[in-house]
């Protein structure tokens, strides 16, 4: 059952529930420090969240690329990506910039990787080790 979860299905639903998190969040939480719970703009949170968009994202393209398309286009798409959203946690002051340009490297770096793979479907050439 393990294998047969669809890696780029969770990694773009990870990657919008961050942009959800990062968008919407604030809107209908700006109440909760008044609680005393602080998930907006906390540092450990995010990185978290980025950590394991990152683990599940770089699975599911590892994969792509070792059984199907042999493309680096998602994997540099991710990267762009994750650096992107690394960089939110440094520069606090523009992070909304970052945000949008970061998810949508993310997304359309699964995006990809899924199309390449369905279009692919395991037709290898002659370099292929598997």
């Amino acid at each position: 059952m393990f294998k047969k979860w669809n890696w780029d299905a969770i990694g773009i639903g990870a990657s919008l529930a961050c942009a959800i998190h990062c968008a919407l969040l604030p809107l209908f939480f700006s109440s909760l420090p008044l609680l005393g719970i602080n998930i907006l703009h906390n540092t450990s949170f995010e990185l978290g969240m980025i950590v394991l968009s990152f683990f599940i994202g770089a699975y599911s393209l590892y994969h792509g690329y070792k059984k199907h398309h042999h493309s680096y286009g998602p994997i540099i798409l991710f990267t762009m990506g994750i650096a992107l959203m690394l960089s939110r946690l440094v520069f606090r002051n523009i992070e909304i910039i970052l945000l949008f340009p970061a998810a949508f490297f993310i997304i359309i770096a699964h995006v990809n990787n899924h199309m390449r793979c369905r279009v692919h479907n395991h037709a290898h050439a002659d370099d292929c080790d598997h």
